[in-house]
């Protein structure tokens, strides 16, 4: 056991609780070996719990929201997601930084090939063990080298299992990641919750961009905080992408997109009343697909009448089974998100699509006559896994269908006028 904290000590503070109870015992102090020549660093909770151990990132302070992924593999990807933005992140999977990191390497939509984004989103990274040498065909850099260079803090030697069992105890907490030979006086950090603030402005795009130009159906895609794996999905399927910023007033131009995409986001889906407005206003006219992923699932929830709640500490991992309520089929997806839809009633025309198979969370809804679905799972999930990747395809080929029946009389006129008039109404 790489650690100076006694089984006992663990067992007497945790055993007698429950795996999802909250560690009350205080102060509560982890330290482990730090690596001779190695700066130490110290995490704390806003809970008053500290775990001391080696430093391998920016020699940084920085406060977030203290969640943690499941996920086995696929650090890049998950320190490079948007909806990370604001977040200390914890990694359960013991080793981290095994195989580097890789080149920067662009695929031919002008998208990176092994990040979801430009940058390392997340504040900061919470690991047990952090592998000093790296063995992998494309890697360029080490963990540690990729987090100096971005500014981002990193600590190892933490025991991330009594850490997620407080977290999942007291649920998602603020922390405090800094570096130096001591912690910092808790009364000096500055506890800011990023929940706060709108993350989805700051993680969108502020101009549209177009991919795939000579696409044979035209997305809009609300950028709330998109993933580069949901942009090149929807291109391999043959689609033109436009990339809107989050805010982007889409009631202007409905008629001249065939279907519309929100994407997945950091932080608190009701800072985003713009979208939601805008959204509304689409679903009352608009007779083509639209389809939301994650952040865009709850939008597209409040937009219709729900509401949304806090998780007590989120799902986050490659790891979560979601079942299909139309099928009764089963599948394995990716997740990241720390809020959810009650749809324990659901506004008329619409039912439930997916739900969680873990908590009864929602995973999804869809309108009873429209083409209009979402999902709050990842399934463009470049770390895996690949069972929901299917979607992509329904959803364009739909779009493709509701395009062609457009062209030959499918649609009613009457239907496209109102599209077209809303637009011409907004401009």
């Amino acid at each position: 056991m790489n650690s100076l904290i006694r089984p006992s000590i663990i067992k007497k503070t945790l055993a007698t609780r429950g795996l999802a109870s909250v560690v009350t015992d205080a102060p509560f102090h982890a330290h482990y070996p730090v690596v001779p020549g190695s700066l130490t660093a110290h995490l704390q909770l806003r809970s008053g719990e500290t775990f001391t151990g080696g430093s391998f990132g920016a020699p940084a302070s920085t406060v977030g929201e203290t969640v943690f992924t499941t996920s086995l593999v696929g650090y890049p990807e998950s320190m490079t997601d948007p909806s990370y933005l604001g977040q200390l992140l914890v990694f359960t999977q013991p080793l981290i930084g095994n195989y580097g990191v890789p080149k920067r390497t662009r695929d031919s939509y002008g998208l990176l090939k092994h990040f979801e984004s430009e940058k390392i989103q997340c504040r900061g990274i919470i690991v047990s063990d952090y592998a000093t040498k790296y063995s992998h065909w494309n890697a360029v850099e080490s963990l540690s080298e990729w987090c100096e260079r971005e500014g981002i803090p990193a600590i190892t030697g933490v025991d991330t299992r009594a850490l997620v069992h407080i977290l999942r105890g007291q649920g998602s907490t603020l922390g405090s990641l800094s570096v130096g030979s001591k912690p910092v006086d808790t009364q000096d950090i500055n506890w800011v919750d990023p929940n706060v603030d709108n993350l989805v402005a700051e993680a969108s795009t502020n101009n549209v961009r177009v991919f795939n130009p000579t696409g044979d159906v035209h997305v809009a895609l609300i950028d709330c905080g998109v993933k580069y794996n949901i942009i090149r999905s929807l291109c391999d399927q043959g689609a033109k992408v436009s990339l809107l910023p989050w805010n982007h007033d889409i009631t202007k131009e409905l008629d001249m997109y065939d279907g519309i995409f929100i994407s997945n986001g950091p932080g608190s889906p009701t800072h985003c009343t713009e979208t939601i407005e805008n959204l509304r206003a689409a679903f009352s006219v608009y007779q083509r697909p639209i389809f939301g992923i994650c952040m865009g699932n709850q939008l597209m929830g409040l937009a219709a009448g729900l509401n949304a709640y806090k998780l007590r500490f989120g799902n986050r991992g490659h790891n979560q089974p979601a079942v299909d309520l139309t099928t009764g089929k089963c599948v394995i997806t990716s997740q990241n998100h720390g809020y959810a839809l009650d749809d324990s009633r659901m506004p008329q025309g619409w039912d439930r699509y997916y739900v969680n198979a873990n908590d009864g969370s929602n995973e999804g809804i869809r309108h009873l006559a429209k083409p209009f679905r979402s999902v709050q799972f990842h399934p463009e999930a470049k770390g895996g896994p690949l069972d929901t990747g299917y979607l992509f395809a329904e959803f364009v080929n739909e779009v493709r269908a509701t395009k062609k029946a457009a062209n030959v009389g499918g649609i009613p006129e009457e239907a496209i006028a109102a599209t077209a008039a809303v637009a011409g109404a907004s401009a």
